[in-house]
């Protein structure tokens, strides 16, 4: 069996894929009414939220996109925190759709500074809201999205969350951080196929929403709400995700949420102490290290490309490169989702039998 360990799509356990193999059933009938109302229940006890929660058929970038759309007006200001491509990729959902866009840069492979966020609403009190990247796939680096919210909240911003590769593997609880709109995606943690995005929407965002005028007509949460009220969605689901996504919702709740975290953590530790083992180095400080995916420091002479090459065809290990920048000086390790610590030995054992051979 191959091991992909890419940060997404994430391996299915055998009952997520049974699942899914299910025949088609009516999207507008009693029996999908009874699976999104357990669906959206169980995923607000892992957003650890009150908010309203809604399923789109969509990827995580989508939930990005709805996030903006559905909360601001051409012209507001945003304040986005960059520290890799997918900081970056939220800025740019919010550029295109006109929102005058300041980025708070940082250098890849570090995190947000909160004392620059503070700094930066302080200098511009225009601004309307601040979007963060949770966990940064690209760098491996989880952001301190609690002390970014504490500081948004202190200048009674938005604050717009994409937290794709970390909700469902890391403890974001959504209430008590006062985060606005959180978004996420099946194909991560939660461990089912591309799909679907989920996201959470509070009084705030809602209040936001009513005055927003971005154009927005897929992405619509008032839509959203009206027809989960019914026990639909406004268009077309992905009725075989959500399939998945119900089993999977039993399997994290009956592990239990602080174990789940304790899980990924626990695994994460390994794959950095592995990697240390072998000769390489983190790129992020470990203290910022995520617990879904670590990024290693490519050593001088060895070959990233090479590498990954080898372990795909010797091995079957699917590792991920670097992107953007960062493209043939690191490789990721995803450890996120159905993972065990078996699989990481494995993994590790793969890397260090290639090393020699993709070193020049």
């Amino acid at each position: 069996m191959q091991q992909l360990r890419i940060p997404g799509p994430t391996p299915c356990p055998p009952d997520i894929l049974k699942a899914i193999s299910r025949q088609m059933i009516n999207h507008r009938g009693k029996e999908f009414a009874e699976i999104i109302h357990d669906v959206t229940a169980k995923l607000k006890e892992v957003f650890q939220t009150k908010n309203d929660v809604f399923v789109l058929t969509s990827s995580g970038t989508g939930g990005m996109e709805a996030a903006v759309v559905n909360t601001l007006s051409p012209g507001d200001k945003v304040l986005a925190t960059c520290c890799g491509f997918f900081g970056d990729r939220f800025a740019e959902i919010a550029r295109v759709y006109g929102a005058a866009v300041k980025c708070l840069d940082f250098e890849w492979g570090k995190p947000v500074d909160p004392d620059a966020v503070r700094k930066a609403l302080k200098d511009d009190p225009g601004v309307k809201a601040v979007l963060v990247t949770h966990n940064e796939t690209s760098t491996g680096v989880t952001n301190d999205l609690k002390s970014i919210s504490t500081i948004a909240k202190e200048f009674d911003k938005l604050i717009l969350v994409d937290a794709i590769s970390g909700l469902g593997s890391i403890d974001l609880p959504v209430d008590s951080w006062q985060c606005d709109v959180v978004v996420t995606a099946s194909q991560k943690g939660w461990m089912v196929p591309p799909g679907l995005a989920m996201v959470s929407v509070s009084e705030k965002a809602w209040q936001a929403h009513a005055k927003a005028s971005m154009p927005r007509y897929y992405w619509d949460f008032t839509s959203a709400k009206n027809y989960l009220e019914k026990g639909q969605t406004p268009t077309t689901p992905a009725v075989s995700v959500f399939f998945g996504l119900a089993v999977a919702l039993d399997m994290m709740l009956a592990e239990g949420l602080p174990n789940l975290f304790a899980r990924h953590a626990r695994i994460a530790a390994l794959a950095r102490d592995g990697v240390k083992s072998l000769g390489l180095s983190i790129f992020p400080e470990e203290r910022y290290a995520s617990d879904t995916v670590t990024a290693i420091r490519a050593a001088d002479k060895l070959d990233v490309f090479k590498l990954l090459k080898l372990l795909r065809e010797k091995h079957g290990v699917v590792l991920a490169g670097g992107q953007g920048s960062l493209a043939g000086k690191i490789f990721r390790i995803g450890h996120l989702g159905w993972i065990t610590e078996s699989d990481i030995k494995q993994v590790l054992h793969a890397i260090g039998e290639v090393i020699p051979q993709a070193s020049s």
